[in-house]
């Protein structure tokens, strides 16, 4: 008898660490969510490189037509994937991930050139604790929607692209309802979960010394990278190996 119980005690041993082991070698998902003017293909570089290494992935394609539907939408996301998740979170989409980011699957947040709001913050009311960034001036408002124009994408917002990923952007990109700049923040996930933070050292549409204060605000672990507010796209294996990086420390 007490042999029986021995090793019906150690099947329920091994059986437990193959379980924890199987839990913990099991890739997280990658869920991308992207910022005003961008849309899901504007991770594609990272998309690709992640799935080749064997990388769960999901683009998020926001409507930007306030807070709540896109974080609907991440959140939609979330409930599709299996296991822990990984939210990244570029420009607006940062405002997306501190909220979707509550969900008990999300192990991490990864803002890249990215807001992070605390709560009751809206866009405007965060942009105004930094310094001014020209952005702004290359608005173009059209029927409830606020748009880029191409100067604004060349000059502010992704200036070190060759001019043909430019009009790539341009002819692409997803413009905001304009009552998305009033949305205010709720009580943010970066509080509870572990994040990192990309700031680009030559952002025109977020100052980079606002930045380095949202950066530190949420103690996340920083990367600086010389390059514009789309670093993702610049800087293509450097945005990757950071978020890996994130994957690998929320096994």
């Amino acid at each position: 008898m007490k042999t029986i119980k021995f090793l019906t005690l150690a099947a329920v041993v091994v059986f437990s660490t193959f379980t924890s082991y199987a839990q913990k070698s099991v890739k997280p998902t990658i869920i991308f969510v992207h910022g005003i003017w961008a849309d899901g293909s504007s991770f594609n570089n990272q998309i690709t490189a992640l799935q080749a290494k064997g990388y769960p992935v999901i683009s998020v394609q926001n409507p930007i037509t306030s807070l709540a539907d896109d974080v609907a939408a991440t959140k939609s996301a979330i409930a599709k994937a299996k296991g822990n998740v990984i939210l990244v979170g570029h420009s607006w989409g940062g405002f997306v991930i501190s909220q979707a980011g509550n969900d008990p699957k999300v192990v991490g947040l990864v803002f890249v050139a990215a807001l992070a709001p605390e709560l009751g913050e809206t866009l405007p009311s965060l942009s105004a604790k930094g310094p001014a960034v020209e952005l702004s001036k290359y608005f173009e408002p059209s029927n409830g929607f606020i748009y880029l124009t191409q100067e604004g994408v060349k000059t502010a917002f992704a200036q070190d692209l060759p001019e043909k990923e430019q009009n790539l952007i341009f002819a692409t990109q997803g413009p905001a309802v304009q009552s998305v700049f009033t949305d205010q923040s709720g009580e943010p996930a970066w509080k509870t979960k572990a994040s990192w933070y990309i700031v680009a050292k030559s952002d025109r549409a977020i100052h980079p010394d606002l930045e380095r204060m949202m950066a530190k605000r949420i103690n996340a672990k920083t990367t600086e990278i010389e390059a514009s507010h789309v670093v993702m796209l610049s800087h293509p294996k450097e945005v990757t190996s950071i978020i890996e990086e994130a994957a690998n420390s929320a096994k």
